[in-house]
């Protein structure tokens, strides 16, 4: 299973934001959104990534004035990102490997979709169950 399928029953839908909105922008849309990170475009082209995990940090390091600092500051970047082609257990093994939670999807130089690790992990589980249950059919059968 590709990371295309995920996108395609999830949809293809992307929260982002733009590198010159405030960090105080960025954790109203994460809060208004129940989310944990947007990726940071320029144009449609994926400039980096703005998690929690860089709301924390920003705030450690430059106290409440952080929230005034541009999103391109303080984002991630290079954001890691993978290609709609992408198997989702190599996805599961990067997100593993690389410790982040949200990958984007990139086709083309665009973004076409976010997947997070919950996304990835929804999917194996369904996959496993299937499976059993399958097993079990087999088995009842026999």
């Amino acid at each position: 299973m590709t990371i295309a399928a995920i996108l395609g029953g999830k949809g293809r839908e992307v929260i982002s934001i733009e590198g010159d909105a405030t960090v105080a922008d960025a954790v109203a849309l994460l809060s208004a959104r129940r989310i944990g990170a947007v990726p940071v475009m320029s144009g449609s082209a994926v400039a980096g990534i703005f998690s929690e995990r860089d709301v924390i940090h920003c705030l450690e390091r430059d106290g409440p004035a952080a929230l005034q600092r541009k999103v391109s500051e303080v984002m991630t970047a290079p954001a890691i990102t993978v290609p709609p082609s992408e198997s989702v257990l190599g996805a599961l093994a990067l997100m593993t490997r690389r410790r982040i939670r949200h990958l984007p999807v990139v086709e083309g130089g665009t973004c076409i979709g976010l997947v997070s690790i919950g996304d990835l992990v929804k999917y194996r589980i369904e996959r496993i169950e299937s499976e059993a249950d399958a097993m079990r059919a087999y088995i009842q059968a026999v």
